[in-house]
């Protein structure tokens, strides 16, 4: 069997600090793959800038000029992490076998690559890098993420890979069938699992950042985890017509009740209660309008039209061939 080329995908925002470390081992990596004959090469490594305010797309030049392994790509602001890796996996997905997606913080074990690739020789198009425990998280972090993949799973989110992030092997075929999802509203860890092709779990140790500071704040984390929760189901539209219902049913307990109370005589106390019921379904309806409006927000989002993310420059020399695109859209 013919080795495939390999395109390895890394979004990149301000990893100025990181990335000549990160190039380096990938570089010594990818040399190693391809003289045991495991990929061809014409594999390489792409970095894709997302926006990073930084010396990060100057270095991913750098990089290129100095050896065409390195490819670029760069997008002319912050689009976020899963619309760059999007963006990279789009714009590599004619011009390789497989591809695998990493973060550029050198967090990910690079040794799962060669365990990748022997899933996908026994015929899997999609291999997800798990990692087997999080020992390297705070205990806050551990915690919510316990939390979180619990809620997904309650609100349908079985498909979902628990403990994996967007360290994975895509064959030509997945790509392609990625392609044909045209949301805005991105979450690549729940989309990919829907193409339904074969796959299979590779386990890993995840390190800590070699340098720098992890871009994900908390803000981030709440607004990534909102994102997967509400795009991938509609369990909290029916919560609320359920917590509606059961509101519903208690006021007409209690209705009954003060209204028996009222014909034996009795007086109902206390301005406190009422206000207490006011505060209750007040916050109720405030709790309810948000979920509803951030289903709203997401419709308004996607009947824009708007492209999910602006390519500027793509670096990239195949052959004799070199791509420089200038204001390219992605694909909607």
């Amino acid at each position: 069997m013919n080795p495939k080329t390999l395109y390895l995908v890394l979004p990149c925002y301000n990893e100025a600090a990181v990335i000549k470390e990160t190039a380096k081992r990938l570089q010594n990596k990818l040399s190693v793959l391809i003289q045991q004959g495991k990929v061809a090469n014409t594999s390489k490594i792409v970095f894709v800038n997302d926006g990073s305010n930084d010396q990060t797309w100057q270095m991913i030049e750098d990089l290129h000029r100095f050896d065409e392994v390195f490819s670029g790509l760069h997008l002319p602001r912050n689009h976020g992490h899963q619309q760059a890796l999007l963006a990279g996996l789009m714009a590599v997905k004619n011009l390789c076998d497989i591809t695998i997606s990493m973060d550029a913080d050198l967090q990910d074990d690079i040794d799962a690559i060669d365990h990748m690739l022997e899933k996908y020789e026994e015929g899997n198009d999609i291999v997800y890098a798990v990692r087997n425990n999080r020992d390297t998280d705070t205990w806050f972090k551990r915690k919510s993420a316990s939390v979180y993949y619990r809620l997904l799973k309650g609100f349908g989110g079985n498909h979902i890979i628990a403990h994996h992030a967007d360290y994975r092997l895509m064959s030509r075929q997945a790509l392609a069938g990625l392609s044909e999802f045209k949301e805005v509203n991105l979450f690549l860890r729940g989309m990919i699992p829907l193409l339904g092709f074969r796959h299979e779990i590779v386990y890993y140790t995840r390190g800590e950042r070699f340098a720098g500071n992890s871009k994900y704040t908390l803000k981030k984390m709440i607004q990534f985890g909102v994102e997967g929760i509400t795009s991938f189901s509609v369990a909290p539209l029916r919560f609320i017509f359920l917590l509606g219902l059961v509101s519903f049913i208690v006021s007409i307990g209690f209705g009954i009740f003060f209204f028996i109370h009222h014909f034996i005589g009795h007086t109902v106390s206390g301005w406190s209660s009422l206000i207490v019921s006011i505060w209750a379904i007040g916050s109720l309806q405030l709790l309810s309008l948000g979920i509803i409006g951030e289903y709203i927000a997401k419709t308004y989002l996607e009947a824009k039209g708007r492209p999910r993310y602006l390519i500027q420059e793509f670096l990239n020399d195949v052959g004799e061939e070199r791509y420089f695109n200038k204001q390219e859209m992605g694909e909607r």
